[in-house]
């Protein structure tokens, strides 16, 4: 864990050292994705079983074991606890109606020259979702990225998740029926992106993938964009916490292990006024990692990456704060939304001594897939937008046209395209004439 204190005469150096903490994997996985993508191409449902047998050490029969049936949907909702029923609900209903309170409206206006504009918007036809399989299930992520995918009004929803040994996870099913997955599929890995983008004889193609993934889903996405959408590049998940003396340390330091139990190069970052208080939080993140069943995970996070920077005031702690830019932000002060107006770059903020990062993850509403790496500064999180796209359009009638016409005239001979001049200018002429 490292110490940082703005007043010491190499903070600058050690601060931008944070910065630049290469947590994503260095290992070059570009030329293995591709081959994996290839072989789904050339060979399709054939690949998928291959890679499946290899990779998740299980042999599907053929292709079409691939896919979940409703029955085993159905059976894995019914197997799943009471509580966890009521918890799954509880979540899906609040992150949709958050999402639905995003909706936009189309728009349309007539200006003064007579044209009439608009926008329109619309859902995409289907979207595929990514489900980690690996080294936890998330029956979180089912919800909060095919949620706002419905409220769009998408019709089609794949899901693609692993099954190491042929194992599904009941809680990942019952959250895909809650929330209105059309199909589920047992495929993991680059082959899984694949298969969505290209399409096999089998999983027809989407227009859209979204999800975070290992660095092999990551990099399978970046190859098959402009096929398709993605949402973003996901990288190791990261927190800020802003937070003064007054805060309880465990607290804290709980917070702290919430992230960084997540994975080895996950990010936990406490920024306060107050030196000793972040002494007795280094004190307790110890004492709490001797009791976490993810031990070795969390401490692995906190021990080469973790950081505690004391400040000098919260001016400074704003500075730092939009230079980290991150995926989540805690703010445990005596006027959090205060604070929170000076933060320019955070994926999603978190304000008071009782809401922890974690409420974010599962019930609060808003979406829990955000901007890593300090893409905050250009990106934002999964919402409705991601599954919408924009149709502008234009009615121009014969005045409209006179009105606005000969300025289009003007700009397209000055830029040497004379069909587009006379694609204009023949209507004014024959417009003078049967107007």
């Amino acid at each position: 864990m490292k110490w940082l204190q703005t007043t010491d005469p190499d903070f600058e150096q050690a601060f931008r050292l944070l910065l630049d903490d290469a947590r994503e994997t260095t290992a070059r996985v570009d030329a293995t994705v591709a081959g994996v993508i290839a072989e789904v191409r050339q060979r399709g449902d054939a690949a998928l079983v291959e890679l499946t047998t290899r990779f998740d050490r299980w042999t599907p029969r053929d292709a079409a074991a691939l896919r979940v049936s409703m029955a085993e949907i159905d059976a894995a909702a019914a197997a799943i606890t009471a509580e966890q029923r009521s918890a799954l609900q509880l979540a899906a209903g609040r992150i949709e109606a958050f999402h639905g309170a995003q909706m936009p409206r189309d728009l349309e206006m007539t200006d003064t020259a007579g044209v009439t504009t608009g926008l329109r918007w619309g859902p995409l036809d289907a979207v595929g979702i990514y489900v980690p399989g690996g080294k936890a299930a998330y029956p979180s992520s089912v919800l909060m990225n095919a949620l706002p995918a419905r409220v769009a009004g998408v019709s089609r929803i794949a899901m693609c998740v692993p099954t190491p040994d042929g194992i599904l996870n009941p809680l990942v099913l019952a959250a895909a029926r809650l929330a209105g997955v059309s199909e589920v599929w047992r495929i993991g890995g680059a082959q899984a992106v694949a298969a969505m983008a290209w399409g096999t004889a089998s999983l027809s193609s989407v227009d859209r993938i979204v999800g975070p993934g290992n660095a092999y889903v990551a990099e399978a996405k970046r190859q098959v964009f402009g096929r398709v959408g993605i949402d973003s590049i996901a990288g190791p998940s990261e927190v800020v916490i802003l937070a003064d003396g007054s805060n309880d340390p465990r607290h804290v330091a709980l917070d702290l292990l919430a992230q960084a139990e997540h994975d080895e190069v996950a990010q936990s970052i406490l920024v306060t006024d107050d030196a000793g208080f972040g002494q007795r939080v280094a004190a307790a993140v110890e004492a709490e990692l001797a009791l976490l069943p993810r031990a070795a995970i969390a401490g692995a996070s906190w021990h080469a990456h973790g950081a505690i920077v004391v400040v000098a005031d919260w001016a400074e702690a704003v500075t730092l704060t939009n230079r980290l830019a991150p995926e989540h932000l805690q703010i445990m002060v005596e006027a959090p939304r205060r604070l929170m107006q000076q933060i320019r770059h955070a994926g999603a903020a978190f304000l008071g001594r009782h809401c922890p990062e974690a409420l974010g993850d599962y019930v609060a509403g808003p979406n829990h897939v955000l901007p890593t790496g300090r893409t905050a500064r250009f990106a934002s999180g999964l919402s409705v937008f991601d599954f919408l796209k924009r149709t502008t359009w234009v009615d121009a009638d014969a005045a409209a046209l006179a009105a606005i016409g000969p300025a289009a005239v003007t700009l397209a001979r000055a830029e040497g395209l004379e069909a587009h001049a006379l694609s204009v200018e023949a209507r004014l002429k024959s417009g003078a004439v049967h107007s």
